[in-house]
């Protein structure tokens, strides 16, 4: 058996602080843990994405494409010449994301990937633009490649799977998770709010073991308020 040793980053460190506060009013307007750009299934170019977090006043957000970071690499390159432009001005704070399929009980689900290292050797396989196959694929695994790259690991809405959210966050937290999707809108309502009871409902399992609560839009769209 491999053993892994989770490294631990300011950027891991800080975002533990933020998935602390996080309860239903922290998203949209706040901070913003799912998002997709044209890298995976989204249809926001990065720039247009980051013009939006400033300009609602996001504190921290996470880009989290299917399998790939280049929509974050290209964000974070943004950032930084804006940043060196607007020296006076509030900028959001990025942090590494990735939308991951993995297999948990026997189901598809989806990890995402926070504060990772994008050039560590663990990661590299999740972030080739398709899913893995194999022992990879295994939920397990996945987590512990996201731990030894430094970040953390959190279910994905877990309310829209072919299994329950009662047996695959148990599941997902004997793995090593470290939170779930809490705050999630599942019926994408105009304006963004998170649904009630699966809120409620993830919010409890997650006290119970122990786990974040982290909320996102999930936009694949062209509104960072909205899924679509």
């Amino acid at each position: 058996m491999t053993v892994y040793f989770a490294r631990t980053s300011a950027s891991q460190t800080l975002l533990k602080q933020v998935f602390q506060s996080i309860d239903a009013q922290s998203c949209p307007r706040s901070f913003n843990f799912h998002m997709h750009t044209v890298y995976s299934d989204g249809r926001l170019q990065p720039n247009i994405l980051m013009e939006q977090a400033i300009a609602i006043g996001l504190k921290g957000l996470a880009i989290t494409d299917h399998h790939c970071v280049n929509g974050y690499k290209n964000a974070k390159n943004w950032l930084e010449d804006w940043q060196w432009n607007h020296s006076d001005a509030n900028a959001p704070y990025l942090w590494s994301g990735v939308e991951i399929n993995a297999n948990l009980l026997n189901i598809d689900v989806h990890i995402l990937g926070y504060a990772f290292d994008p050039e560590e050797k663990s990661i590299k396989p999740y972030i080739q633009q398709e899913a893995t196959i194999g022992k990879p694929y295994q939920a397990a695994n996945v987590i512990a490649a996201i731990h030894e790259a430094g970040g953390l690991a959190v279910l994905a809405h877990p309310a829209r799977y072919k299994r329950s959210l009662f047996d695959l966050i148990p599941a997902a937290a004997a793995v090593g998770i470290d939170g779930v999707e809490t705050f999630y809108a599942y019926n994408n309502p105009k304006p963004w709010k998170p649904s009630f009871p699966e809120s409620n409902q993830v919010q409890k399992l997650a006290k119970e073991y122990g786990l974040f609560n982290t909320c996102g839009t999930d936009t694949h769209g062209l509104s960072l308020l909205q899924r679509l």
